[in-house]
């Protein structure tokens, strides 16, 4: 019996179709683009990430190899072998089901999505500002790897359930056990029971965990992602409707008038007040769908001047708003938690109109150049300030909101005040 008989026996379907691949000198890519498959797709298949092919995608394979006869139907069998033998006992646990659609964060989602199932991070935290809306992209990449991965999903929403104590632990265990679960932890910021995530880390290999939390806390072995606030336009785009809506802030924007407004379309003469909108309101998803909730008695030119001297006096809607998250507390809870030399760097940026550098806030900070910088990554993850375009390196705004909160004094009122 040759090498490839052999494997032909006793190979798994990834094994098999890379020992056919190499004998007949196709490297991934070329692979890839004679059965019209992604080089990525090979891949998973290849290293067993992809668990139970499906059967066209098979025949495509099988058809770019030149198979037939009976290796070919001995590469079929094998699929379907593997098929049969990963099938779970059980169907994987579905994650909750979001409440809205998500609008410009297709980019966040593939990198997180990738994070875990590609690059096999483990324990990843999403941090940022309330409303910035951290569960609503936690809730995409679980149904992402839910639905095309398979991965069982474990909700806890850290801001109602207790913290586990030793028999839930061993509960949740026993629960995900061996097989792909991504574990969300979602609005833990009062931390995480660290002891908790080590046992469930060596008790089930497969285990994922995505962490969403207003603070930057490092874990472990984790990794902390920022989420910035959705793009918002430049002055440039104002007359120009087509381009305007191809921007973040202004695509979620638009999406919540038009539920509210079935007819609404995006005319020349309203672009430059939807744009300044969503400039007003940092492209905060929050503040934007509290912003849509008016829009059925105000226009966006009449909310624009209602907002012209600070967002400070525009409440929830009597209706529509469903008591989501309060922009105003989530802004004033994030200014709290800076110490005294942070909030003193934002009073100073926040005074200087337009973007500025790392270099600058520096010069700005009057104090050492790494206690200044440590402060701008802290504003950073805190979401009180943001990255903008540049092509001389990485530049930075302070949040419109924290602007006007910082000329009202700390006492003022922001978005979402009764």
């Amino acid at each position: 019996m040759d090498v490839l008989q052999s494997a032909q026996s006793t190979a798994g379907f990834g094994e098999l179709l890379r020992v056919w691949r190499e004998r007949v000198g196709l490297t991934q890519q070329v692979l890839a683009d004679h059965a019209t498959l992604s080089v990525r797709a090979i891949r998973d298949m290849e290293s067993g990430r992809v668990q139970r092919p499906r059967q066209e995608t098979v025949r495509l394979l099988a058809d770019a190899l030149r198979l037939g006869g009976h290796h070919r139907s001995v590469f079929e069998a094998a699929a379907r072998r593997q098929a049969l033998a990963d099938e779970p006992r059980d169907e994987p646990t579905a994650p909750p089901v979001a409440r809205g659609a998500i609008v410009g964060r297709e980019l966040e989602v593939e990198v997180l999505a990738d994070a875990f199932a590609e690059h096999g991070d483990r324990l990843v935290t999403l941090a940022g500002l309330g409303g910035v809306g951290k569960t609503r992209l936690a809730l995409e990449v679980a149904r992402r790897l839910y639905l095309a991965s398979r991965w069982s999903v474990r909700w806890i929403d850290c801001g109602r359930q207790p913290a586990a104590g030793a028999e839930r632990r061993a509960e949740l265990a026993r629960a995900i056990g061996d097989r792909p679960t991504l574990l969300v932890l979602d609005g833990a910021d009062a931390g995480v029971d660290t002891a908790l995530l080590d046992e469930l880390f060596q008790r089930c290999p497969g285990l994922r965990v995505l962490v969403t939390s207003r603070l930057a806390e490092p874990l472990p072995g984790g990794q902390v992602i920022p989420l910035a606030p959705l793009p918002t336009p430049g002055p440039e785009l104002d007359h120009d409707p087509v381009a305007l809506a191809e921007v973040g802030a202004v695509r979620l924007l638009l999406s919540h008038l038009r539920r509210l407004r079935p007819r609404y379309r995006l005319e020349a003469d309203e672009a430059p007040a939807v744009a300044a909108l969503c400039r007003q309101l940092d492209g905060i998803p929050g503040a934007l769908e509290l912003a849509a909730g008016w829009s059925t008695v105000l226009s966006p030119r009449q909310l624009v001047v209602r907002l012209a001297d600070g967002p400070f006096h525009l409440a929830p809607p009597p209706a529509g708003y469903g008591g989501r998250t309060d922009v105003r507390a989530a802004l004033r809870a994030a200014l709290d938690r800076l110490t005294l030399d942070q909030r003193d760097l934002l009073d100073r940026l926040a005074a200087q109109p337009g973007d500025w550098s790392g270099e600058d806030a520096v010069v700005l900070g009057g104090r050492p150049p790494q206690e200044c910088l440590a402060a701008l990554h802290e504003l950073l993850a805190g979401g009180l300030i943001r990255t903008v375009p540049a092509r001389d390196g990485v530049r930075f705004t302070v949040l419109n909101l924290c602007r006007s909160f910082a000329a009202s004094g700390r006492n003022g009122e922001l978005v979402g005040a009764a």
